[in-house]
């Protein structure tokens, strides 16, 4: 038996890719890319000391096992303290005429850091199909929200949706705001600012990004940002952009200090301008009145961003590393009930994890080589977290398959024991990957089946805080029917991962618990679900550290 590198080694230092709407035969080209913004108005307050903190999810009913179900698609950020949010979040849908295409959106205070809604207040729904959305006049719906027993609430919700060419460039953005009006009585203001995008049919504009907040200056200097330009302004420069500034209040009651409407164009060709801020109320009311302070821009640029695809053609290859839980919890191997049991007859739940996303991230690795690891078990009198599952000293397996069957053998000498840390595998795997000396043309996915809570979550924060400037993403599976929710944590789709004032460079963690999945095809809909957020992941990696490429 050969357990090594039990503690590791690492000092501390997508537009879906598998739309879940897929069938066979189908012609990608009779599809549209459909962005759609959300806000709300009105909702009730659910907070005592407080205003409600919105999320909006968005479902799409799918047929599973000849039955209708509703699949979560996606969903907008949090909003603090406000019964009117106005998302920037858009959730991005592939729109096929030739289908019937339902969605729900679902409001919900936010009271937890988990990305599970069972812990949060329900404040209404709405259901239309994608068709009527598009079909609706300028591509716009205002709609009373629903509440429970289908009663019609005074809340609304607003729903807008707009085609996206494929324009693949990015506009990179540096302003700061110069002698703005103050609005704090016992200090200056705390300003931030929100990028709008001109509706050309609608001659209205919708929320697409927010910056930081600044406090107490009345010349702040926003940190530089990157947005899509089919975001800011649908590709064309020329198009009508409104930036709002206003005074940050903690109660949700922001003060405007002034508004401004410029391009792309004018941004680039006239990157010294100043932008006046205008109040609409005081240039109303106020003779003399000239603005409200100015934005200036630093600096405009726009680059190309390669997509997923572009990265994977022009030679970056996707290297699958396996992690697999031997913890006591899973239940004696020789127990019918253990999600270790081998059934002659069907796999277990690891196994099909082990086939359904692996041979999807098999396919994008050249040499077919997967590290395979284990925790979680007793060797020979000792507990390791962090050991070889084909007991040689290489983890390295030939193909999906050769995992299965290492581990497969691991089962017929084993010893369950705990606890369920993950934190020695990754720091592992990052030490790997510093190792190589390739991060530019490698990119690593973890994938860790567990049927437990982890018990060094601490440690795991910092791990995956200090792993997030590595080429690599972490999948996550929770096998059988442990209560989940603490692991939501690690999956920050709603910010970033922060442990012990250190803030992870990027979002590069994905949890799925398999219970949402049952049938015949609930290996495909565990992949997808799983693998929907690396193509994104992949690519913010190679963008942030400067890794271009070629652009088909």
């Amino acid at each position: 038996m050969y357990p090594p590198q039990q503690q590791g080694g690492y000092p501390p230092p997508l537009a879906n890719m598998y739309p879940p709407t897929g069938g066979a035969g189908r012609n990608p080209m009779l599809a549209s890319k459909i962005e759609i913004h959300v806000s709300c108005n009105e909702l009730e307050n659910k907070d005592a000391l407080s205003k409600s903190d919105p999320i909006v999810v968005m479902y799409l009913e799918v047929k599973h096992e000849g039955k209708k179900t509703w699949r979560e698609y996606g969903r907008t950020e949090v909003i603090q303290n406000t019964l009117s949010p106005n998302f920037t979040q858009a959730i991005a849908i592939d729109y096929h005429f030739e289908e019937y295409q339902k969605l729900k959106f679902q409001v919900f205070d936010s009271d937890s850091v988990s990305n599970s809604t069972k812990h949060d207040d329900f404040l209404g729904y709405f259901e239309i199909t994608l068709g009527s959305l598009v079909g609706e006049f300028n591509g716009k719906v205002k709609k009373q929200l629903v509440g429970k027993n289908n009663k019609a609430l005074k809340s609304t919700i607003v729903i807008s949706a707009e085609e996206l060419n494929d324009n693949k460039e990015i506009a990179i953005l540096n302003l700061k705001g110069v002698k703005l009006d103050k609005k704090d009585t016992f200090g200056a203001s705390d300003p931030f600012l929100v990028f709008h995008r001109h509706g050309i049919e609608s001659n209205d504009y919708t929320a697409v990004h927010k910056t930081e907040v600044i406090k107490n200056t009345l010349n702040p200097h926003w940190s530089s940002f990157t947005i899509p330009l089919v975001t800011l302004c649908n590709g064309d420069k020329f198009r009508p952009i409104k930036i709002e500034c206003f005074d940050w209040d903690s109660d949700g009651s922001h003060d405007m200090i002034g508004e401004c409407q410029t391009t792309i164009d004018q941004l680039l060709t006239n990157p010294t301008t100043q932008l006046e801020l205008i109040h609409p109320v005081k240039i109303k009311k106020k003779k003399n009145y000239k603005h409200s302070g100015c934005l200036q821009p630093v600096s405009v640029t726009i680059e190309t961003k390669p997509s997923f695809l572009d990265y994977i053609t022009n030679g970056v290859e996707i290297c699958c590393d396996v992690a697999v839980d031997f913890t006591a919890s899973n239940g004696a191997v020789s127990s019918p009930n253990s999600l270790h049991y081998q059934n002659p007859y069907e796999p277990n739940q690891y196994v099909r994890a082990l086939q359904s996303v692996g041979q999807i991230c098999e396919d994008y690795d050249t040499d077919k080589l997967i590290p395979a690891y284990g925790f979680g078990a007793r060797i020979n009198g000792q507990v390791y977290h962090n050991f070889h599952l084909n007991q040689t000293p290489n983890p390295n397996c030939f193909g999906m398959h050769s995992v299965i069957t290492a581990y497969q053998q691991f089962l017929q000498t084993v010893e369950l024991y705990g606890p369920t840390n993950f934190s020695p595998v990754i720091n592992s795997v990052a030490g790997q990957i510093v190792s190589e000396n390739n991060l530019t043309s490698k990119y690593h996915v973890l994938l860790i089946l567990t049927d437990g809570i982890i018990t060094d979550m601490n440690e795991t924060k910092m791990a995956i805080i200090n792993a997030s400037k590595l080429p690599l993403s972490i999948i996550i599976v929770g096998l059988g029917n442990a209560d989940f929710d603490a692991m939501d944590e690690l999956d920050c789709d709603n910010g970033k991962l922060k442990s012990n004032g250190k803030v992870a460079e990027r979002d590069m963690v994905q949890f799925v618990p398999f219970r949402k999945f049952s049938g015949a095809y609930a290996g495909d809909s565990l992949a997808r679900e799983v693998l929907r957020e690396l193509p994104q992941q992949l690519v913010t990696y190679m963008m942030k550290n400067g890794i271009q490429c070629k652009s088909n």
